[in-house]
Formats: C-alpha cells, sequence, structure tokens
C-alpha cells in the first residue's frame, strides 16, 4: 500500500545518505513477507526491512528469537507506532507456547515506552529474565542488541570503524561498485 511505498523509499534515502556520500549507491533489494498472503501496508516494518538489507549487505545473521516493530525515519531514528501492546503480547505468545528459553524478546520504539500497558504475565516474565522488552532510539541500536557487533559511527576522516556493522555493509557496496564498474567497462 501507499504508506508502504512510503517507508520503502525512506529507507533508500536512509542507505544514500549513510552510504553513498563518497561512491554511487550500485544496489537493488527485494525483500519478501513469508507467509502473507494479503496486502501489506504501513510503515511499521520499515526498522526490520532496513535491518534485514543491512544484515545481508554485512553477511552478519539475525537471530529468529527477537522480533522488531518500529518505523524509521531517513536519518535512522525510530519513530513511534501504533498497537505497540498488541505486538508484543502476539510475539510473545507464540514463544511461550514454543516454550521461552531467556533468549527471546522484543524490540520497540524508544517513543514507545510510555504507552506500555503489558499484561501482568509478561510483566513478571521480563522481571524474571524470559522474556525482553528492549527499546530503541537508532537503527544502531537494534543492530548492536541484535548481533552483539558495534554499529559503527561514521569517522572524521570517513568510513567506519573496521570492527563494525556499517564498515561490512560499506565495504560490501563498494564491492558491488566495482563489480558494476568493471561491467560498464566490458560492455564499452
Amino acid at each position: 500500500g501507499n504508506i508502504h511505498t512510503k517507508g520503502v523509499m525512506i529507507l533508500s534515502s536512509f542507505l544514500r545518505s549513510r552510504f553513498a556520500k563518497d561512491k554511487p549507491l550500485t544496489l537493488s533489494a527485494h525483500l519478501t513477507f513469508e507467509q502473507s498472503y494479503g496486502m501489506v501496508d504501513g510503515d511499521s516494518a520499515s526498522a526490520a526491512e532496513l535491518i534485514a538489507i543491512l544484515s545481508s549487505l554485512a553477511e552478519v545473521p539475525l537471530p529468529q528469537n527477537i522480533a522488531m516493530t518500529g518505523s524509521i525515519s531517513q536519518r535512522g531514528e525510530f519513530q513511534p507506532i501504533g498497537g505497540v501492546n498488541w505486538k508484543i503480547e502476539g510475539f510473545y505468545k507464540v514463544c511461550e507456547a514454543r516454550g521461552l528459553d531467556r533468549s527471546h524478546g522484543v524490540i520497540i520504539p524508544q517513543a514507545n515506552v510510555q504507552q506500555l500497558m503489558l499484561k501482568k504475565e509478561i510483566v513478571d516474565a521480563v522481571g524474571a529474565g524470559k522474556f525482553h522488552v528492549w527499546a530503541a532510539q537508532y537503527v544502531e541500536e537494534a543492530m548492536e542488541i541484535l548481533t552483539g557487533l558495534p554499529a559503527g559511527k561514521l569517522l572524521p576522516e570517513g568510513g567506519f570503524p573496521a570492527d563494525s556493522i556499517n564498515y561490512r555493509v560499506d565495504q560490501k557496496l563498494r564491492e558491488m561498485m566495482e563489480i558494476a564498474r568493471k561491467l560498464m567497462k566490458e560492455d564499452e
């Protein structure tokens, strides 16, 4: 739908502003929602979509025991979403049915924390460390929660720290640019 399309355009703007300052962005990405047969609308998945793209580029796998909801701005800021309690409770129920193992949790926008009114059962599970609710303000925070690796801030001289996810993404985009450049020369 239209709102989802707007979210995809925001992802493109984020990638360009973060990684295309010193090179052209030669990337085409396609995302699929598994087992979804109806129309998808809204931008509550845009943070997860962006992180899936970054994960793929960095070749860093994401755990499947942590859910995430949140809209994202062009600067990588999490924005509040609707239905935060319902979304957390739904994922909790799935995890509970499969067996909570202390690794399950949900990442939500920091801006939604004040709206949390979770059932006592979930609050107790969080208190006991059986389930987690993390609040993130920026996409980098979510990446670090999900991967355990530093996201990496842009260095004053350009580029990112070598041990960071952003460095890996930047290097992959450079490789893609070089391949595209090489192919264009061959076509000439």
